[in-house]
């Protein structure tokens, strides 16, 4: 599956979710919405995609999300508390089941030696739970960004058995 095309993800997720009836949301923030992108792409996405939120600054993913600014102040951004609680948020926010929720370094700038260009942390909200991990891709912005997007929706389907 780590080799699958995002089309290809998004194809078999349709099909999981809509079979489960289960909606989905997205919580962006170092992908600008190239998540909801992928998912609106197909035609019929409507019937189990409900809407994404492009939280990139703090004050978006406090606002939109209910994510605690000061949990943001101790964490960082970037961070797993912040992630979790952007899907978390994202559900709570959304008329859908489960959610996606990315934060992370696309780069060029903007690392640091805690968290390099290509840290990316992943929060999946599903109704079984809240899972997260963090992890780290080469390349330039756009390939950051594309790695993300495909490794979000692929655990997703991993999560959802």
């Amino acid at each position: 599956m780590v080799n699958e095309s995002v089309d290809v993800l998004v194809v078999r997720l349709a099909e999981v979710l809509r079979a489960r009836g289960l909606m989905l949301a997205t919580a962006e923030s170092c992908t600008g919405g190239l998540i909801a992108g992928a998912c609106t792409d197909l035609a019929g996405s409507s019937d189990w995609f409900e809407r994404g939120f492009v939280s990139y600054s703090n004050a978006a993913k406090t606002e939109l999300l209910g994510v605690d600014a000061a949990l943001i102040a101790q964490h960082g951004a970037v961070s797993e508390p912040v992630v979790r609680a952007m899907a978390e948020g994202a559900v709570r926010h959304a008329h859908a089941q489960l959610a996606v929720a990315v934060t992370g370094v696309a780069g060029p700038g903007g690392g640091s030696a805690d968290k390099p260009v290509g840290t990316v942390w992943f929060g999946w909200c599903l109704p079984g739970g809240t899972h997260s991990e963090a992890r780290r891709f080469d390349g330039d912005r756009a390939a950051v960004r594309a790695a993300t997007v495909q490794h979000g929706l692929a655990r997703l389907l991993d999560l959802l058995g």
